[in-house]
């Protein structure tokens, strides 16, 4: 018997269409590994088995199955987003514990695709920190389960590294999806503003956080950004790709931020790979402010303020109220967005002269699993500044960003880079990413047995 467990959501939408295996059979594999795994790991708030059993046979039974991109591709969304008949509680005991009225946006086109919900994942409060544990659960790394799986959207991550899902829905307003993407071995993009739906509520830290993909291969990741932007993401040909101007940087956008070796020896590995696929690869930074630290503190706290106002104070951990009190202060600023404006600007002829920019992920690895929820505010922002100071800018401009797996350290852990484009840039972002794929394979999901 084929087990489907591993494969991905390219195979599995083939397989489904082609009545190689039913919708019921795939989900119903994969909840098996949630129940084997999940205690462990940690990635679910929410399994849906019975739901996502019934789902399943409804796909199975659609007129239209034929054409499903994610024909009975089981996935897990991460739980800040909508979907209907769930509770979405954010990682918050704040948060309603009323099920929500219908699927978000994102959710909906993903279930008219054919993919299957199987459950909802673990994020820290209100999705602001780069660790996700908190008062309705911890997600760890599959890779090493004493290491948090980052975060905000950590346990989509951790589902999708471990095997559970092949694809997860994530967001990202300061770097939530390829944070933890890059702990985890993963596959990630943040799309640029406006080519996929946010609605998340409040709004969207002031117009950074977007929708994007989990997956274990840079075709799974293209095939679910398709979905989740109801257009195809197209991409060349290998054998008619451009030749691009990419920048290598090896400099923290964060001033005092340094960056480990392996990360950075990561970043020029790439960078060799891509000039033997025939790109031309310079050394170069973009001209990031010295103010930037504090436009990203102001950005993140003041998105975080917005989301708290309709919730009982006294229901939240006290990092989270820190860090809102001192949002309000910026509040006002950053809603006139003139300093986003002005960091595209400066940027911006950057851009105009290479059409990618290649920086490590990270600068080290993610933080020991603890309850950080419980630890005070300035702590916190130390740990996440320590750890993940490369992707607040893309959010501060809204250009898209992704992450892909380079290989793993000497402690057996993955190792990531980052590439950044200009605005609607997604698929070069994607071409890219599959050239260094194609040159430096990576385990996909981690050894658990």
């Amino acid at each position: 018997m084929t087990n489907w467990v591993g494969r991905t959501a390219v195979e599995i939408a083939a397989a489904v269409r082609e009545k190689q295996v039913t919708p019921r059979e795939v989900v119903a594999e994969h909840l098996a590994r949630i129940e084997r795994l999940d205690g462990r790991i940690g990635a679910f708030r929410v399994v849906r088995a019975e739901a996502a059993l019934r789902e399943a046979d409804e796909v199975g039974a659609r007129g239209d199955l034929a054409g499903l991109p994610l024909a009975g591709v089981p996935v897990a969304v991460k739980d800040n987003v909508p979907v209907g008949g769930e509770t979405c509680r954010n990682g918050s005991a704040a948060t309603p514990d009323t099920p929500a009225e219908r699927d978000h946006v994102t959710v909906a086109r993903l279930r008219a695709a054919g993919a299957v919900v199987v459950g909802l994942t673990h994020v820290p409060e209100l999705c602001i920190f780069a660790t996700t544990d908190g008062v309705h659960g911890t997600s760890r790394n599959p890779w090493d389960t004493s290491r948090s799986a980052g975060g905000s959207s950590g346990g989509s991550a951790a589902a999708v590294a471990a095997g559970m899902v092949p694809i997860a829905l994530g967001t990202d307003g300061m770097g939530s999806l390829r944070i933890p993407a890059a702990n985890c071995g993963l596959v990630a993009i943040k799309p640029g503003h406006g080519v996929v739906p946010a609605g998340l509520g409040g709004n969207d830290w002031f117009g950074m956080t977007e929708n994007g993909p989990f997956a274990t291969t840079v075709a799974d990741a293209r095939l679910m950004l398709s979905v989740l932007a109801d257009r195809d993401v197209d991409g060349t040909r290998p054998e008619t790709a451009a030749t691009r101007r990419i920048a290598l940087s090896l400099r923290s956008p964060l001033a005092g931020a340094a960056l480990g070796k392996p990360y950075t020896s990561a970043a020029r590995e790439a960078a060799g790979l891509l000039i033997k696929a025939g790109h031309q690869v310079r050394r170069a930074d973009p001209p990031y402010p010295k103010t930037l630290a504090v436009t990203a503190l102001a950005h993140w706290t003041a998105g975080a303020s917005v989301d708290v106002r309709d919730l009982d104070p006294r229901l939240l951990t006290r990092r989270t109220r820190v860090h809102a009190a001192i949002g309000r202060r910026f509040a006002g600023r950053v809603g006139t967005g003139a300093d986003r404006e002005a960091l595209r600007r400066r940027l911006k002829p950057f851009f105009d002269e290479y059409d990618v920019l290649l920086t490590p992920a990270l600068a080290r690895r993610s933080p020991r699993v603890a309850p950080w929820h419980e630890r005070g505010w300035l702590r916190n922002v130390a740990a996440n500044s320590a750890y993940a100071p490369m992707t607040p800018p893309w959010n501060l401009t809204g250009w898209p960003a992704m992450v892909v797996p380079l290989g793993t350290l000497a402690s057996g852990a993955p190792c990531a880079v980052q590439l950044v484009g200009r605005p609607g840039s997604e698929a070069v972002l994607l071409d890219v990413a599959a050239q260094l794929e194609r040159q430096r394979p990576w385990e996909r999901i981690a050894p658990l047995g």
